[in-house]
């Protein structure tokens, strides 16, 4: 059994991050916001269900809203000042997160959609009839 340091503990080194990327994942059912390095380490997340959301309310904008809010608080602990925003998915989040990363004070470098959309490719699913 290796021997007990009382006391000690390790220093948290912290980077300072000026720029990075926010990547939104936004879905009916949830929206996940994260936050990454150039080089695409995560720095910070946060999604609905982690703001303390649960079932179909993690779907709305204000869902989103908070945990974008949240993503941000932590990845500020990096210095960090301005981000480029990927934005993927149909879900209602996705403007509500992309307003509160822009008024939290990051600032928004550029917007991309990279929504995947097929060019033909696999067969779709069966329509859904309600």
């Amino acid at each position: 059994m290796p021997p007990r340091r009382r006391g000690r503990k390790k220093k948290k080194v912290t980077r300072v991050v000026p720029s990075g990327i926010a990547n939104i994942y936004s879905t009916f059912n949830n929206t996940i916001v994260t936050i990454t390095d150039p080089e695409g380490n995560v720095l910070a997340w946060a999604s609905g269900g982690v703001a303390g959301f649960k079932g179909a309310r993690k779907g709305t904008p204000f869902a989103a809203q908070i945990a974008a809010q949240q993503a941000v608080e932590k990845a500020k602990e990096y210095k960090m000042e301005s981000v480029d925003v990927n934005i993927k998915g149909p879900g209602p989040g996705r403007e509500a997160a992309l307003r509160t990363i822009h008024s939290a004070g990051l600032r928004v470098k550029s917007i991309r959609d990279v929504t995947p959309i097929p060019h033909n490719g696999c067969r779709a699913r069966k329509r859904r009839r309600v």
